[in-house]
């Protein structure tokens, strides 16, 4: 059966089919779509009580149980210790990875989701908002090429979970009204990672199911409005 991941095509959820693509690990896909509030059935709930993407299920977990995890970089750490690969064996690069790994969950997640908020999918156009969280995408950039312009991958010489866990944000800055040509060391990591070939397949899961056009007022409502915060 291999392992079951509930997902989505977002950032989020293509960190975990990179990341499965790249280990060569079986698994099969549980689609949620979260534009349609299939994030709030029960079902996905069993398994994670913060109803966001991606979720997975191993059959196969620590001691031959099954283990249940959400939080894509707490999956992306769990992959690479069950496999042994993608996360440094040096200590000093395995804590530089988990350092990256962190500031993409802590930093370029959470900022650039709420510049694509505020820019594309707010109601009303806030100028504080949209000038405040394009002026922070644009710092975090600045801190991966600063890193990128010294190290060939974030980590390190070694491609690892924190590449696969910041690229699927980062791989369109022109999108957020960032110029490549500003940015020569994250470009030329971009163009390594983008022409992996498990990179490649990892952003093509779910594909088929992606949006197209403009948002409808119940998909704004399941992804932004009140049913975010109803007691569950």
């Amino acid at each position: 059966m291999g392992i079951e991941v509930w997902s989505w095509p977002t950032p989020n959820g293509h960190k975990v089919h990179i990341a499965l693509e790249e280990l060569g690990l079986p698994y099969t896909i549980v689609p949620v779509n979260i534009g349609a509030g299939e994030q709030f059935r029960p079902e996905f709930l069993a398994i994670t009580p913060n109803h966001r993407i991606p979720a997975i299920v191993d059959t196969d977990g620590p001691g031959g149980e099954t283990i249940r995890l959400f939080e894509s970089g707490a999956i992306l750490i769990y992959l690479a210790e069950k496999t042994g690969r993608l996360i440094p064996a040096d200590p000093a690069q395995r804590y530089a990875c988990l350092q990256w790994l962190m500031f993409q969950m802590g930093g370029v997640g959470p900022m650039f989701g709420q510049y694509n908020h505020f820019h594309n999918y707010a109601p009303e156009k806030l100028p504080y908002a949209i000038n405040r969280y394009a002026q922070e995408v644009r710092r975090l950039y600045r801190v991966l090429e600063k890193r990128l312009a010294e190290s060939e991958y974030l980590a390190g010489p070694e491609y690892s979970i924190a590449d696969i866990a910041t690229y699927p944000w980062t791989r369109f800055p022109e999108r957020r009204g960032v110029d490549p040509a500003e940015l020569p060391g994250v470009r030329r990591w971009l163009e390594a990672v983008g022409t992996r070939p498990a990179v490649q397949r990892g952003v093509a899961v779910l594909a088929e199911r992606q949006r197209k056009g403009s948002i409808t007022d119940a998909e704004r409502e399941n992804l932004f409005g009140s049913r975010q915060f109803e007691a569950r």
